[in-house]
């Protein structure tokens, strides 16, 4: 079996011995479940020395890596969610696209990137998390044949990769200098 199959199971709630990166270390913590730029991260932290947790209720296929862990949690509602906010740390850079997730690792002092580069941060939370209120009382009482559905994120593009690599490059080195005046 190929070590990167090999299932690395946490539950909820619990501390993840053996997931945990050293005292001090800039981790990036994914929202695995529709990320599409796992890869990028993968090459842009080894370079930065960070480390990584692949966060799912499912398998994926992470690199062989000691900074690199995959964190399969249950397949309860937000388990992967609860998981990542509950390791998020002023230490932590958070990439999602789950709004509710972004402002609670905010609330825990970590730096967040949507998968677009689009950072969230405490001035632009709060209108984030208005607007999706909103945007869902609109799709609850849509008519027609979509029901409650419809709409949804524009398409990934090749822009959107450029802006996130950009941007979690910025934040890697910021968070480095931080740990650095830490030390």
């Amino acid at each position: 079996m190929d070590p990167a199959d090999t299932p690395q199971t946490v539950p909820t709630s619990l501390d993840p011995g053996g997931f945990a990166p050293p005292e001090g270390a800039v981790t990036v913590l994914v929202d695995a479940d529709a990320c599409p730029v796992k890869d990028e991260i993968y090459r842009v932290a080894e370079r930065h020395g960070a480390h990584v947790r692949v966060v799912s209720n499912q398998m994926f296929r992470v690199p062989v890596s000691a900074r690199v862990k995959r964190v399969v949690v249950s397949d309860a509602f937000d388990a992967a969610d609860d998981w990542i906010a509950e390791h998020a740390s002023p230490r932590t850079l958070v990439v999602t696209g789950d709004i509710l997730l972004a402002d609670r690792a905010l609330k825990a002092g970590a730096t967040v990137l949507a998968h677009t580069g689009k950072p969230f941060d405490a001035g632009s939370i709060g209108g984030a998390v208005a607007t999706r209120a909103i945007m869902a009382d609109l799709r609850a009482g849509m008519d027609g044949p979509l029901g409650g559905t419809g709409g949804g994120p524009p398409p990934f593009r090749k822009e959107d990769r450029s802006r996130f690599l950009q941007a979690l490059d910025r934040e890697l080195v910021r968070l480095g200098r931080v740990r650095s005046a830490m030390q």
